[in-house]
């Protein structure tokens, strides 16, 4: 029984680093909206408005379609543990988050659209021999949300959209763990599990006072998701019947987001916007893994003490001719997760994104959209750590570095 604790102790910690960090949270979701840094809230008048603000669909006539994805480079690197400098670097990866919008406007008052998304995913892989081998050696999410929306205009200046989630998960997660005093070697550990079926909803409002200025309020509820997987630990001969196997449960719950934003045409070539994205990261205050065979029997509870954060968000456009229109963007993220509980399975930081983008009307009806955006996350040197990556409780401190490249393409076409 000690050596189960011991080592499915672990799931909880990696499962909450993993999952629940902004670097988890795409906001990904269409070529244009990207490159206006994702402030697209009080704009949204493409389909990909039934994801940033469903209200927004009212703006679309006829049938139009939207199918894109993004080409997702991040790298991690990380100095220690300190006092030592030593610098190890996370394995490049690359992810390709896909995503489909469909809007229908039935009449002047009712629209209908649907979206698929991956609102959370990406992963991080590090040597399975690195320093910090106890606490993270591969992670990797995906998540799937499909969100029918309707929205009702009873005034031509004012929308309002509602709308269902349903969402599957599956996660993968590996790590070692030290055997000693028992034996000079180490385990390791393997978890698999899915969900696939999570629920929750959207709302959206979209108001136009004029021509020239409109705002917009979206909200996108908790999902809680609840894993079934399998935990496989191998290791030496020796002791190979002592070590945890079999199926294992717990529960995670993707935070509440709030968004507002303006869009402001300064002249008919020129418009501005802006948003203001609060995360309910609160929501997330520890984890549980339970091992249910032979008994559901609690293995661990995990503090991970989230704090609700934001992400602040600027776009600009330029309608450079009738076929062609520039887009750049820029936004601030701030991390939610004191540097206590940073974890090599998600290193998160403070981050600034900066973005650019085109959308060129190829036909009157089909149109291509492309963006490229950069994040940088502020270097952290962590001091005050309680991740543990020796047996013994020596604290993993040291220094992160974080940054990703990601380049979205779209094509929009209507009927």
């Amino acid at each position: 029984m000690k050596s189960r604790l011991i080592l499915l102790s672990v799931f909880a910690l990696l499962i909450s680093t993993s999952l629940f960090a902004g670097g988890f949270q795409l906001n990904e979701h269409g070529a244009r909206a990207m490159a206006l840094g994702g402030a697209f809230t009080g704009l949204a008048n493409d389909p990909s408005a039934v994801y940033w603000n469903g209200a927004g669909i009212s703006q679309l006539s006829g049938t139009n379609f939207l199918i894109g994805t993004s080409l997702i480079a991040p790298s991690s690197s990380f100095r220690g543990v300190s006092p030592e400098v030593d610098k190890y670097r996370g394995k490049n990866l690359i992810f390709f988050p896909s995503h489909f919008f469909m809007t229908h406007k039935l009449n002047d008052q009712f629209s209908l659209g649907f979206g698929f998304t991956t609102p959370f995913g990406l992963g991080t892989e590090w040597d399975e021999n690195w320093v910090g081998k106890y606490l993270a050696v591969e992670t990797e999410l995906k998540t799937f949300t499909a969100n029918p929306i309707v929205t009702y205009t009873p005034v031509e200046s004012f929308s309002i959209s509602a709308g269902f989630l349903y969402s599957f998960a599956d996660v993968l997660i590996t790590r070692k763990n030290p055997l000693q005093p028992i034996l000079a070697s180490d385990a390791f550990v393997h978890l698999e599990g899915d969900d696939m079926a999570a629920f929750g909803y959207t709302a959206g409002i979209m108001f136009k006072p004029s021509k020239m200025f409109s705002i917009g309020v979206s909200y996108h509820s908790e999902i809680n998701y609840g894993f079934e997987g399998t935990a496989t630990t191998t290791g030496p001969e020796q002791v190979a019947s002592s070590l945890p196997q079999g199926p294992i449960t717990a529960e995670l719950t993707t935070p509440q987001n709030i968004a507002v934003g303006v869009a402001v045409n300064v002249s008919d070539r020129v418009q501005l916007s802006a948003d203001y994205q609060y995360i309910g990261w609160s929501s997330y205050d520890k984890l549980e893994v339970v091992f249910t065979d032979p008994e559901p029997d609690v293995v661990s509870s995990s503090p991970r003490n989230y704090e609700d954060t934001y992400i602040i968000r600027f776009g600009a456009s330029y309608i450079l001719n009738k076929q062609v229109t520039l887009m750049g963007g820029a936004y601030f993220d701030n991390n939610p997760v004191s540097t206590a509980y940073i974890n090599p399975s998600l290193p998160d930081a403070d981050r600034i994104g900066l973005s650019f983008g085109i959308k060129a009307q190829i036909f009157e009806k089909l149109a291509f959209e492309g963006s490229y955006l950069f994040i940088r996350g502020q270097e952290l040197t962590v001091t005050d750590s309680k991740e543990e990556y020796t047996q013994g409780g020596s604290p993993f401190n040291g220094t992160y570095n974080t940054y990703a490249n990601i380049f979205s393409l779209g094509l929009v076409f209507s009927l």
